[in-house]
């Protein structure tokens, strides 16, 4: 029995703008598959489009890439730096009889467009020079090289998504595979760098099924190995409708920035297209014990951002506050320029359990920690504006000496405190904590009050009081 092949699949983006929502779920079913199978993960950028490539473009497809958790093995593979090894292989298929050169003017090339539209199809190339000898060959005209297809029978792909695809030969026409200025075409590089990267496993968009058609004729042609596919329905908005910004078609970057974490994307995306039972929130562990082809699904999936918050709010609640407090900060500080020392951080942490409690992104969080940053005296929102009535002052007044005569300064004393004179006042707590809470935050919204009070200190809490106390 020979031995299983060792799997190996690849990313293979365009660096042509961000890392979309899309490409990030591409790359995560790549990786989930490859560490199921204690395989490889490879990255190559198809750099070829040299007008659209850029340097920032490919420094964010790392950046996001890393930021998702998504780290590949070995040096990544730059497509553009490979061209004299396409070309080459393009010699071979000339060599054995599977690529021609073709000397078909842009005239003709028109010519056969115009009548493909008044019949209603597709362009499709006639084959004319696909027998013709060099001898017939206009002079000074550059020829492309364009594969000669197979014109009888069918190309059949075994998907792993799909099924069985079939595709006529007679509709799969010859195509160029070199310019005529020299240069490769994607459907050629992308073969020979499959081959060359020893890749096994083929998982991407299935806008690219027809090009699977394409490719794996490519392949039998050279005699090699055709890899395993894998065509993943695309993404739409939560209406149906193709995805866009305005749906969440965004770099994966903005996500980052829109405070959500890597582990609840990474959970989100794997979700979004496949399935394992009935499990919605798995770890990335779990994620790569059962991710398999088979499970992902035939239709389209649809982008919804309230699953994507509730999910990182779940995960916002597992987190270390310590790890947390810390996020928070690099985001508000590259955003919002925050500029928080040592002695911030330490309390930030200390009222995380509180703060996180209900947060379902790194802004909650942060919007969270504003008591802690507020300084004197406090401004107060409408909300806290409304609660400190006079009454409500009043109430302040009598209790700030209960408050000042309590030298231990935790949640659980504070509390008994207020207990005891909201009982001595005979009202519900909540006519004491919420006025309290007006007034040492500014918000009718905060952490737990008795938490807030323990973190901020006993002077800091006693001074902000005073301010607002009648």
């Amino acid at each position: 029995m020979a031995e299983e092949k060792k799997v190996i699949t690849r990313f293979a983006p365009s660096p042509t703008g961000y890392l979309h929502i899309g490409g990030g779920r591409t790359a995560l079913f790549s990786w989930l598959y490859a560490r199921r199978h204690k395989g490889t993960f490879l990255l190559r950028i198809e750099d070829t489009d040299r007008e659209r490539s850029t340097e920032p473009a490919i420094a964010a497809i790392f950046e996001g890439l890393r930021w998702l958790g998504l780290e590949w093995d070995g040096d990544v593979t730059f497509q553009f730096a490979r061209q004299a090894r396409h070309r080459e292989v393009a010699e071979q298929l000339l060599a054995s009889g599977h690529a021609y050169h073709c000397y078909a003017s842009q005239a003709e090339l028109e010519e056969m467009r115009a009548k493909a539209k008044a019949e209603g199809g597709p362009m499709k190339y006639d084959g004319r020079w696909r027998d013709r000898p060099a001898s017939d060959a206009p002079p000074g005209v550059k020829p492309v090289i364009r594969f000669k297809s197979p014109n009888e029978g069918e190309t059949i792909i075994r998907d792993h998504v799909m099924g069985e695809v079939r595709f006529a030969n007679e509709q799969l026409d010859d195509l160029i595979i070199v310019r005529s200025d020299g240069t490769p075409t994607y459907n050629l590089s992308v073969v020979v760098d499959d081959h060359d990267m020893g890749v096994t496993h083929v998982i991407r968009g299935d806008d690219h099924l027809t090009n699977a058609g394409r490719q794996s004729q490519i392949y039998k042609a050279m005699g090699w190995d055709v890899p395993e596919f894998a065509h993943v329905p695309l993404i739409l908005g939560p209406d149906g409708a193709k995805l866009s910004k305005r749906h969440g078609a965004l770099g994966v970057d903005a996500y980052r920035d829109m405070g959500y974490l890597p582990e609840a994307m990474r959970n989100y995306l794997a979700r979004l297209g496949w399935s394992h039972g009935d499990e919605e929130i798995f770890s990335t562990e779990q994620a790569i014990a059962w991710f398999d082809l088979e499970h992902i699904g035939r239709s389209p999936s649809r982008f919804d951002f309230a699953k994507l918050e509730n999910l990182n709010g779940h995960y916002i609640r597992e987190a270390d506050d310590a790890r947390l407090a810390d996020e928070t900060l690099a985001l508000m500080t590259r955003l919002h320029g925050w500029n928080e020392n040592a002695e911030f951080r330490a309390k930030f942490i200390a009222a995380m359990p509180g703060i996180k409690e209900r947060a379902k992104t790194l802004f909650d969080v942060a919007r969270g920690a504003e008591f802690l940053r507020a300084q004197r005296p406090l401004k107060l929102d409408e909300s806290a504006g409304k609660l400190l009535d006079a009454d409500a002052r009043a109430l302040l007044g009598r209790l700030l000496p209960q408050l000042e005569g309590r030298n231990e300064w935790v949640a659980a004393s504070i509390e008994a405190e207020v207990r005891a004179f909201a009982e001595a006042e005979n009202l519900k707590l909540g006519k004491v904590a919420q006025p309290l809470r007006a007034a040492v935050t500014g918000s009718s919204v905060s952490p737990p009050i008795f938490d807030v009070l323990a973190t901020l200190g006993r002077e800091e809490s006693l001074g902000r009081i005073k301010d607002q106390a009648a």
